[in-house]
């Protein structure tokens, strides 16, 4: 059940939901809900923005204003929403393979501009729609429909990529970790400038099965022994640093977003300045 206020945010008559049973969509959704009910953010300031995936579906069960888009587009999208309303309040959620494989230069651009808004990235570590094929963020030598015999390639770290690219604010979190998770969402939409919310959340249909995870259960449990605080994961060493990973922020800085040096320059540009 959702805090009060937050059930005023879904759509009358869309659930149950269609994520496969242990799968963090729902759990990051909530969250997310539960954050604008704290906010008291109303329906018509906020714009959900999603590509194509199962995470593209997160839009189907809101009742704010929504944007479904193109694969890999997401932030594109959301990008010109935020340049020409600087008042909304954009929030695009995306899956690894729309925000980082597919959409990896947007990705990239968005961070630099350092546009205003919140970008949610639940990384289930493949293709989870599509059949389970490797993305950009399946780890090397794991397993997918398009790597039977291990991926060969280097994954992404997503949060330490927005992190380099300038964005203002980075955290990573997972489903079982809910309310560090809102905790996050909340800094991320509090946050001048782009903000990333990161969540780790293996895909229990797909990813879990080619690499022996177990059932939805057993997943979330490794969620909550190899999620470790930053702190605590610095201190391992490199061999042991393959078996776990951080949780937390990453960074968190006030640079100046894409919306205030825009003003300052058009204010230069019609003598106003």
């Amino acid at each position: 059940m959702l805090e009060a206020g937050g059930e005023e945010y879904l759509r009358a008559g869309a659930l149950p939901h269609m994520w496969c049973p242990g799968c963090g969509i729902g759990i990051v959704l909530g969250a997310l809900l539960r954050t604008f009910a704290e906010l008291e953010y109303a329906k018509n300031e906020i714009v959900v923005v999603t590509g194509i995936g199962c995470t593209g579906k997160a839009d189907d069960y809101l009742s704010t204003n929504a944007l479904h888009v193109t694969h890999g587009r997401a932030l594109a999208f959301a990008t010109g929403v935020k340049a020409y309303k600087p008042g909304l309040k954009v929030v695009v959620i995306m899956g690894d393979g729309d925000s980082v494989t597919i959409g990896g230069n947007h990705f990239i651009h968005a961070a630099r501009r350092n546009i205003d808004l919140t970008a949610i990235v639940i990384n289930n570590f493949n293709f989870g729609m599509t059949g389970g094929q490797a993305s950009a963020t399946t780890p090397g030598g794991k397993f997918s429909s398009t790597t039977l015999y291990g991926n060969p390639e280097r994954d992404f770290d997503v949060s330490a990529l927005a992190c380099v690219a300038g964005a203002n604010y980075v955290a990573r979190s997972t489903p079982y970790h809910g309310w560090a998770l809102k905790q996050h969402i909340k800094e991320a939409l509090c946050k001048k400038g782009f903000s990333l919310v990161e969540v780790f959340s293996p895909c229990p249909t797909n990813y879990g099965k080619y690499n022996e995870m177990g059932d939805p259960l057993k997943m979330l449990n490794w969620l909550k022994e190899k999620g470790v605080s930053r702190e605590k994961y610095e201190q391992l060493e490199e061999p042991e640093k393959e078996d776990y990973f951080a949780i937390g922020t990453f960074c968190d800085r006030n640079s100046p977003d894409f919306n205030s040096r825009y003003e300052e320059i058009r204010a230069r540009a019609t003598g106003k300045g």
